[in-house]
Formats: structure tokens, C-alpha cells, sequence
């Protein structure tokens, strides 16, 4: 399933927690693209993940850092 990622509606958000959970819940990141997937999250603007394993699981991560998101596929 295809996930866009609009923003984060946190005042100071975690920007390691964010990365951690991008690398757990999305196919194909490490460490380093998470951590530039968060970068420009936090900047405004919205990111495409790719989720295949246990989507209810990253839905309620998700929401859990108040990161906005919509279901493309």
C-alpha cells in the first residue's frame, strides 16, 4: 500500500523517533533515507512510503507522532 506523508503536526518533533519509525513500518528504507525522509517531512513537504506488513500496526505508529497521511493505493 502507498502512503503519502503530509506533515507533522507535533511543535517539536522527534526527529529520531520519526526516522526509527519510517525504517520499521515502510519496504525498502535504511537508516539513512528514513533520516532524509524525516528531514523533509519536517520541512513541509510530503513524502511517498511504501507499506506492505502489518499496515494497521504503521497506521497507529503514525498517528501516534501526529504525522498526517493519505492512502494512495
Amino acid at each position: 500500500m502507498q502512503l503519502n506523508l503530509l506533515s507533522c503536526g507535533q511543535d517539536r518533533p522527534d526527529r529520531r523517533a520519526i526516522a526509527r519509525t519510517l525504517e520499521d513500518i515502510a519496504d525498502g528504507l535504511d537508516y539513512n533515507l528514513a533520516n532524509e525522509l524525516t528531514n523533509i517531512l519536517i520541512e513541509g513537504s510530503p513524502v511517498d512510503i511504501e507499506v506492505s506488513f502489518n499496515e494497521s500496526s504503521a497506521f497507529r505508529s503514525l498517528r501516534k507522532l501526529q504525522i498526517d497521511y493519505e492512502i494512495v493505493e
